[in-house]
């Protein structure tokens, strides 16, 4: 959910994405050898190396990589995938809209779901409890910005990456999520690089 200015509550000004502003090679989708023993389907998202993982079994993954915004700097914990939704439309939290009004952007309180709308192709809303915890896995109009720490947002992933990962993971998926300090992160799964026959193969 990056930052952005609009002059009305309904639209963002019309963004033009240059599609050769991709982020750097290591963050682009690939299949890879995991060793793990989360079951198959489970994400696992990195914040700290700006890596998400969709777990596929016989230790082997795919691995995307993502952008991380302030929401998502110091949070860290296991959650589901509680609903999920195409060109979604975006409501800024209100601790955002006041964050960025001190420093004199304007975010609009609403605006409707489509090419040049904060998240993307794609959004998919992580519950616990049954209850929205603010926190989304979403697409973004940025794709250069994948790999960084950004003022705004959650998870942001390239479009074409997370329409490929939400055609994939259903609701009530498991999305364990590792803080900025990694901390934890090689009692729960080890990247062993690229696999070969599975990235020669496989989708």
């Amino acid at each position: 959910m990056p930052r952005g200015a609009a002059s009305s509550d309904s639209a963002l000004p019309v963004i033009t994405v240059s599609q050769s502003k991709k982020p750097d090679s290591k963050y682009w989708r690939k299949k890879v050898r995991l060793q793990t023993t989360e079951k198959p389907g489970t994400i696992i998202i990195n914040t700290n190396t700006k890596y998400l993982y969709y777990v596929e079994g016989n230790n082997r993954a795919t691995r995307y990589g993502v952008g991380v915004g302030r929401e998502g700097f110091g949070w860290s914990g296991t959650v589901k995938i509680g609903r999920k939704a195409e060109w979604p439309d975006w409501r800024p939290p209100a601790t955002m809209i006041a964050r960025e009004r001190r420093k004199g952007r304007h975010l609009p309180s609403y605006v409707k779901g489509g090419p040049n709308n904060p998240l993307g192709a794609r959004a998919l809303y992580l519950y616990k409890g049954g209850r929205d915890t603010i926190f989304r896995v979403h697409g973004t109009t940025q794709p250069w910005t994948i790999g960084q720490n950004m003022s705004s947002g959650c998870i942001r992933m390239m479009n074409k990456d997370v329409e490929h990962l939400y055609s994939r993971a259903g609701v009530g998926s498991k999305v364990i999520v590792i803080g900025p300090n990694g901390k934890g992160a090689e009692k729960l799964y080890s990247d062993r690089g690229m696999d070969f026959f599975g990235s020669l193969f496989g989708g």
